[in-house]
């Protein structure tokens, strides 16, 4: 069985680390927001790159537990609970059909992920479980989680060994973030003022922020003859200036091209930090090169990587995962 969902936030969806190479058809990518903490959860519960998760915004849920099962929730303190009992995030815990999981607000953070050993039971659509709610398809029915809905787990008779080392120190989740973005690719777009203006001032998080774009309030960029351009593709990270002149960091359900000059793009591993900010929260750019944010990246993987090696055995192909990913 699984576990019967007994209350959620406002956006509670399946996840995994996105639909890569269907952008060109239309189709977003979608995947978790904290690609980090997603990786993580997966990691803990000893399950395989890929696999699905919960993701949970600003209010974590609750659920039944009809079968046993090995969790972890990453990400934001949503407080989680076994049986009115708190337990720790970022370790998996090993629980018992008839548990009954609660998580509240988050207390740090904006999104919290929950993984289980094995995965869920689910149909992938263009090769992932992620949920893809304006098209209506992957995770469950293609719609974010509700009340009384039941999740099927792939493995009832989980055997996960060492659970005792099966965990990490919760990485500190800031509420003023300074995040680093590689400049352009549309920055001639904007004048020398509006470059200076973009890297030395804080940007407030908006109301309207969500997974599609994290829209900040803040010093207007001064671009040279307006910001339209042609429709292009939008990177996960892309950071679009409208004609308000307040940046839009376009996320997860980004759509695919858009008419706005992009002045610069936050790099992958800063993402993470926009990720776990709520609307009011503050974040500042920090301009970084090309090669330097490579070896962020690398450096980040290299740190997955060992965790995983650590707990599960296994080891992810550094190289050949950023052969696959350039290709695509």
């Amino acid at each position: 069985m699984g576990i019967r969902i007994t209350n959620v936030g406002p956006v509670t969806t399946i996840q995994d680390a996105g639909r890569r190479g269907y952008m060109a058809f239309g189709f977003q990518a979608s995947g978790a927001m904290d690609k980090k903490a997603y990786e993580v959860a997966n990691i803990l519960v000893g399950n395989a790159g890929g696999e699905s998760a919960i993701e949970m915004t600003l209010i974590g849920l609750s659920g039944e537990f009809t079968s046993d099962a090995v969790i972890a929730v990453t990400g934001a303190d949503v407080s989680p609970e076994l049986n009115g009992v708190s337990i720790p995030r970022y370790r998996a815990v090993a629980v018992k059909k008839g548990d009954v999981l609660s998580c509240g607000f988050a207390q740090s953070g904006c999104r919290a992920y929950l993984a289980v050993h094995g995965g869920f039971f689910l149909k992938k659509v263009m090769d992932s479980y992620s949920t893809n709610v304006k098209c209506g398809i992957g995770g469950y029915l293609g719609r974010p989680l509700k009340k009384e809905d039941l999740l099927y787990f792939n493995t009832v008779s989980p055997k996960v060994a060492g659970l005792e080392k099966r965990g990490i120190e919760p990485p500190k989740i800031e509420s003023c973030a300074v995040v680093r973005a590689v400049l352009g690719p549309q920055d001639d777009y904007f004048t020398e003022k509006g470059i200076r203006t973009f890297f030395s001032s804080e940007y407030k998080l908006t109301n309207e922020s969500d997974r599609m774009g994290i829209k900040l309030d803040g010093a207007e960029i001064e671009s040279k003859n307006g910001s339209d351009i042609i429709s292009d593709g939008i990177p996960f990270g892309g950071i679009q200036i409208p004609a308000s002149g307040k940046p839009i960091v376009m996320a997860a359900d980004r759509q695919t091209v858009g008419g706005y000059a992009k002045i610069a793009t936050v790099i992958s591993s800063d993402m993470a930090k926009l990720a776990q900010l709520k609307a009011g929260d503050t974040v500042r750019f920090k301009e970084i090169s090309v090669a330097d944010a490579q070896d962020v990246y690398l450096k980040e993987m290299k740190e997955i990587d060992e965790l995983d090696k650590k707990l599960n055995g296994k080891q992810y192909k550094i190289g050949e995962a950023i052969k696959k990913i350039w290709k695509k």
